[in-house]
């Protein structure tokens, strides 16, 4: 009778008896593997895994929300910082300088350098936890960066375009004009 060719590796000396034991097993697992059907899908499984999933979607909105509010409130500190640290004095005058914010208008109070420095783009208004502040330019671009809101006004001098219909183009406003 003829040997199987595992015996002839053996007789041979290729092969050790621990390589055959292991290769054995290997071949068991794999057709054992292949014998196996995947189970029926369960309806309550199916079920707890939406609402796991459905869950972690939540989890993840409430996160990302958690973050954009933590970027906003770091976003305010900053700045309520630059403001605190560049904003000029308040003035105790009765002239005022009148801005919009949205819809109202507002006032400040202003002498006449301040409000022609607020005129010709040297200064702007600025809101900061509901109150306006007076900075320089310079600042106020910084704080438009952060948030485009909080900056109420900051005048350029090439603001309004030109209009060469315009019938009062050969007009110049005066300097003292107080609204």
């Amino acid at each position: 009778m003829s040997m199987s060719l595992r015996d002839q590796l053996l007789q041979a000396g290729l092969i050790t008896e621990k390589q055959l034991k292991q290769n054995s097993k290997q071949q068991h697992h794999q057709r054992r593997e292949q014998g196996r059907k995947p189970p029926p899908p369960d309806e309550k499984a199916l079920a707890a895994q939406r609402a796991a999933e459905e869950k972690r979607a939540r989890d993840q909105e409430t996160n990302r929300r958690r973050q954009e509010q933590l970027a906003q409130k770091a976003i305010r500190a900053e700045i309520k910082q630059l403001v605190d640290q560049h904003k000029l004095p308040k003035l105790n005058t009765e002239e005022l300088f009148n801005f919009v914010d949205g819809q109202k208008i507002r006032r400040i109070p202003a002498d006449g350098e301040r409000r022609a420095q607020l005129g010709n783009g040297q200064l702007a208004i600025v809101r900061s936890d509901g109150r306006y502040e007076v900075v320089p330019a310079a600042i106020a671009e910084r704080v438009r960066e952060r948030d485009p809101r909080s900056v109420m006004s900051i005048n350029t001098q090439d603001s309004t375009p030109t209009d060469d219909n315009d019938p009062y183009k050969d007009y110049a406003v005066p300097d003292d004009l107080m609204w």
